[in-house]
């Protein structure tokens, strides 16, 4: 059987367990991680919550330390392509290959804790232990990990990580995480073990103190952003930015970040003071600029505000809820000088739909209304009802298929434009499984 074969049969394996099953309790993923030898404690980890900006700051500390010489392992999600992108060694994603190989030993010992337990592992356990087992098999020095979904009962929390990186917190996933940002920040704040480092983005006050009581009833130290780091100065550049970070150990200028917004520079500040703990820079001692702008400069983070096509510009971006909706229409203004925008909208059905269209009006001509490959996707009719009171019809079209809503977004840009289409846009928007819908399609 070739590699790809045995893996797409991994893959339905893995899809038996059902993406969207939700199961919060640790003593499955330890059992399983106690049978393969606890991986998780082969090597240090850097562990990161949050509500938005996960993926890109876990991405460029990856970056960053890959730059300071370190073999690194990097588990993410949601996917935009394939599952193995969730698992990554030294900045690519595993091989097929090793992936069935590592799924191959982990999937009977899955077997008999499934067997003694009440509920079986859940998929996003699975793919915990494959990663966790991956770096272990690999080895790396490092392992940066993002949560699934909050913190104190994700999978993820096995990890006794020496720093804690705690990105933005806004409200998202309501039903599993509660309905204030107290409640969504006493959750991520689980995270956070005796002896940590633990690095914070700028937060209401609503989710710093709990952040903050957790650090004094574990003994945890903490770095804010706005206090011990942060972003001095950012100038907008072809392809990115160019900033100067307050970092733990000193002030780091002419940092080129080829990701755009003033969220991604935050992201960026983040991420330094996260590598700096880890590396033990502080005070006495700063990290080498050299290494710190190779790192920086490498970083990507597909799917978010990536450009993926030109004439008209198409832009991919994962915004999904309004915090991050909010910082995607910021960047749009700030950097993105177009005389038509034209978005490509999907959503969830359990997403704030009304708050996200009624973001997007200002900054969006015309809106084209779609559905996605999700199960849990609103209906593109249902979505266009509520469009319409946001937009007024007159603004609004309706594409049931992705393929379709590309063509029309990408038709409707080109209207009534004479000549040179480099100032019009398609932004393609409201779900990750939206974007990976569209990237597929434009990859091709």
């Amino acid at each position: 059987m070739t590699d790809h074969h045995a893996f797409a049969e991994v893959e339905a394996e893995l899809a038996e367990r059902g993406f969207t099953r939700m199961v919060f309790e640790l003593d499955r993923i330890e059992s399983l991680l106690d049978l393969l030898g606890s991986p998780q404690r082969a090597y240090p980890s850097i562990h990161l919550t949050g509500t938005n900006g996960k993926t890109s700051t876990a991405r460029m500390i990856d970056s960053l330390l890959r730059a300071f010489g370190l073999h690194t392992g990097r588990y993410t999600s949601p996917h935009l392509e394939t599952v193995r992108e969730r698992i990554s060694l030294d900045g690519e994603p595993v091989s097929e290959e090793r992936f069935v190989a590592t799924y191959r030993e982990v999937a009977p010992l899955a077997r008999l804790v499934d067997e003694r337990s009440a509920e079986p592992l859940t998929y996003f356990d699975m793919t915990t232990a494959l990663a966790f087992a991956t770096f272990a098999d690999a080895p790396v020095d490092i392992a940066v990990v993002e949560v699934g979904l909050g913190g104190a009962e994700d999978s993820t929390n096995v990890l006794q990580a020496g720093v804690a990186v705690i990105t933005p917190i806004g409200l998202d996933h309501t039903e599993w995480l509660g309905d204030t940002i107290e409640d969504i920040a006493l959750h991520k704040a689980g995270i956070i073990h005796p002896g940590a480092t633990v690095i914070s983005a700028a937060q209401e006050e609503e989710a710093a103190r709990p952040i903050l009581e957790r650090c004094a009833e574990v003994g945890a130290t903490v770095a804010r952003e706005g206090s011990e780091f942060g972003v001095l100065r950012r100038a907008v550049a072809v392809g990115g930015q160019v900033l100067t970070l307050q970092g733990l150990g000193g002030v780091y200028e002419e940092v080129f970040v080829p990701l755009h917004g003033a969220h991604q520079a935050q992201n960026a500040a983040v991420a330094l003071a996260a590598v700096e703990a880890f590396l033990g820079a502080g005070a006495r001692r700063q990290l080498d600029i050299d290494a710190v702008r190779e790192g920086f400069a490498a970083a990507s983070s597909p799917g978010r505000l990536e450009r993926v096509r030109s004439a008209p510009t198409i832009l991919l971006d994962g915004a999904h809820n309004p915090h991050g909706m909010a910082a995607t229409v910021t960047a749009l203004q700030e950097e993105f000088a177009f005389s038509k925008l034209v978005a490509v909208v999907g959503v969830l059905g359990d997403k704030d739909a009304p708050a996200l269209l009624e973001l997007l009006e200002p900054v969006v001509d015309q809106l084209v209304v779609t559905g996605n490959s999700s199960p849990r996707a609103m209906p593109p009719r249902e979505l266009a009802a509520l469009a319409a009171e946001v937009f007024g019809p007159e603004r609004v079209e309706v594409a049931e298929e992705m393929p379709d809503a590309i063509e029309t977004a990408v038709a409707l840009a080109e209207e009534d434009v004479p000549g040179e289409l480099s100032g019009v846009g398609v932004l393609i928007t409201g779900s990750v499984v939206t974007v990976a819908d569209a990237r597929r399609l434009l990859k091709r």
